[in-house]
């Protein structure tokens, strides 16, 4: 019905058996948050991915990767979602996938071989930095504070970045900073004596490979080079990666929030309450079908979209209407899910807790819902004043 590829079932059966058999088994509570033990284990499993042949599903062959339109990642990306660890071994996972898009699409020859190469094969990181303390950049990016001025040669970017994702131990930054043609986005290397990665942001979610870095950049000198496509196409260049990062993002926590409810519906048959198995309890039942139907059409519109950007139509309008449905849907599914696990659904002898808490900053990343709802609203109202 969505033109899914011949191939796509063999693939689908690959990574699940990946997750179950690989990913699945070695996820810890203890890996959440330690950003040491997670980088290794990541690594540990990047190797599998490759032979398994399901590494990078959404680079171009030509890349290292399996070359997937839009509507098979789709599936492959839910199944890789089901676990903390798949995506991250698989390459497909935020910030270094988006990141993928904009070296692949503005990169020049020198910066794709310095940059792109060691990405695209998993032996580097890193980190988008375009989010700013107050009063800067947020869901409002043309709050940007970061500056950066011509010199000699190059330029000096100054500016503070926090709740970057992937931040620390990320080998260069696309730092999006203000000049006087207007946004850009510069490559900064981590090793740069002007780039300085402050801390970690202790977060509600976990499984974040680099954590949630806080950046200083003081007179950080950059040569003309380190210009990503032309200056002052900053803005267009973080469009472009965050429509289809948003996407794959709906994606992976379908998959996630599937994982929850499965569990959830385990227990719901093994456990006995009042006399009977909580699965024959109505308000169960009830809780069940309604994060079905959530997953259902969460999956539908994320199809839908999928399906246009194969056909290289545009997906703003339809991106922002997925995101905020999904982002909304899947945590409705794992609240439902950790409700009927009742006090195990709270800890982590479950992964439940992790992925509600998981959830939760969805509706703030990639744009906060309010925000997606308000474009929307102008959108719609201004197309209904045309005659």
């Amino acid at each position: 019905m969505f033109g899914y590829s011949d191939r796509l079932p063999a693939l689908r059966e690959a990574v699940r058996r990946f997750v179950e058999e690989e990913a699945i088994p070695r996820e810890r509570p203890a890996l959440a948050h330690d950003l040491d033990a997670l980088e290794a284990a990541v690594h540990s499993l990047r190797a599998k991915a490759m032979k398994a042949g399901i590494y990078g599903p959404q680079l171009p062959v030509a890349w290292g990767g399996l070359g997937l339109c839009w509507r098979d990642r789709s599936v492959v990306l839910e199944e890789a979602g089901r676990s903390f660890l798949a995506p991250l071994a698989m390459n497909c996972a935020p910030p270094d996938q988006p990141n993928m898009i904009n070296l692949l699409a503005e990169g020049t020859p020198a910066q794709q071989q310095r940059y792109l190469v060691p990405l695209a094969r998993g032996e580097a990181r890193s980190c988008f930095a375009m989010t700013e303390p107050e009063p800067g950049a947020g869901s409002d990016p043309s709050m940007l504070k970061t500056v950066a001025e011509r010199r000699p040669g190059g330029w000096v970017i100054n500016g503070r970045k926090w709740f970057i994702s992937g931040a620390v131990g990320a080998a260069f930054a696309l730092v999006l900073a203000k000049t006087g043609e207007g946004a850009t986005i510069f490559i900064v290397d981590a090793g740069n004596p002007g780039y300085r990665v402050v801390r970690n942001i202790a977060s509600i979610d976990g499984f974040q490979i680099g954590g949630h870095g806080e950046i200083e950049l003081q007179d950080c000198f950059v040569d003309d080079g380190a210009v990503l496509g032309e200056a002052g196409r900053g803005f267009a260049q973080a469009q472009a990666r965050l429509e289809p990062a948003r996407l794959s993002h709906c994606m992976r926590f379908i998959g996630r929030a599937s994982r929850a409810m499965a569990l959830a519906q385990d227990y719901a048959n093994r456990r006995h309450s009042f006399g009977q198995p909580l699965a024959q309890l109505q308000q169960v039942q009830a809780m069940v079908a309604d994060s079905h139907i959530d997953l259902h059409a969460a999956r539908l519109m994320t199809w839908h979209a999928a399906a246009k950007l194969d056909a290289k139509q545009s997906i703003k309008h339809e991106s922002a209407m997925v995101k905020v449905f999904v982002s909304e849907a899947v945590g409705r599914v794992a609240d439902r899910a950790a409700q009927i696990m009742g006090a195990l659904g709270m800890s982590e002898d479950s992964p439940v807790s992790m992925i509600l808490r998981e959830m939760r900053p969805f509706r703030v990343y990639d744009g906060a819902s309010e925000v997606h709802r308000s474009t929307l609203a102008r959108r719609i109202l201004k197309e209904s004043l045309r005659p």
